[in-house]
């Protein structure tokens, strides 16, 4: 007989999505405040105390829900490439464009995370949370920063990569915030080559894309 426990898993697993996706609704429609029990169990069709099975507190909810938008964005920014040469330097400028280009850059997103930030400084979960987000971000794009200064023969011992990965990091942040914010208010891909020249005056390097 088949066992049953996976498919069991997996309808546990639907609904906390469920919870985590109708908790970043009301956070879009309304901010922090707005994610109440009542109002996330009325969006997301369930009881109040259905909530409390998955997550102990609201606060370890909304953090979750802080952590999926985060981890989100940063598999968005290197959704592609697996479909990229191998070439390190393709590969950074791939991750890069990503980051500040559609779908990633969106302003529900960024509203988002604007709205969770706020928390992030009081709260330990969503502070906890955020810091496996960005470092989970800042590790993977220092792993392709790295790759590309030792395709260059560029110095890449680990001061160097984090220090790099650091600023690169901020530097994203940035243009994110704008290109979310004020889509219209640039060029088709402006913002995607304005990121990528940013990198390779920061490298020294020619990124190729």
């Amino acid at each position: 007989m088949t066992p049953r426990r996976p498919f069991r898993r997996e309808g546990e697993e639907a609904r906390r999505a469920a919870l985590i996706n109708a908790t970043l609704d009301c956070i879009a429609d309304g901010g922090p405040q707005a994610a109440t029990v009542r109002a996330i169990a009325l969006r997301a069709g369930v009881t109040q105390g259905l909530i409390r099975h998955y997550f102990a507190t609201k606060e370890e909810l909304v953090a979750a829900a802080h952590e999926h938008l985060m981890t989100g964005l940063t598999k968005a920014s290197a959704a592609a490439l697996d479909a990229l040469p191998p070439d390190p330097l393709v590969r950074l400028a791939g991750f890069v464009g990503n980051a500040v280009s559609p779908p990633v850059a969106d302003p529900r997103s960024m509203a988002l995370w604007a709205a969770s930030m706020q928390l992030v400084v009081r709260d330990p979960a969503m502070r906890q949370g955020h810091e496996r987000s960005y470092l989970a971000f800042r590790d993977q794009l220092e792993a392709l920063i790295a790759d590309a200064l030792r395709a260059a023969d560029k110095p890449a011992d680990p001061a160097t990569t984090r220090r790099l990965a650091i600023a690169g990091n901020a530097l994203l942040d940035g243009l994110w915030i704008e290109a979310s914010a004020l889509p219209d208010m640039f060029a088709t891909d402006e913002i995607r080559a304005t990121a990528i020249h940013a990198f390779e005056s920061l490298l020294g390097l020619k990124l190729q894309e």
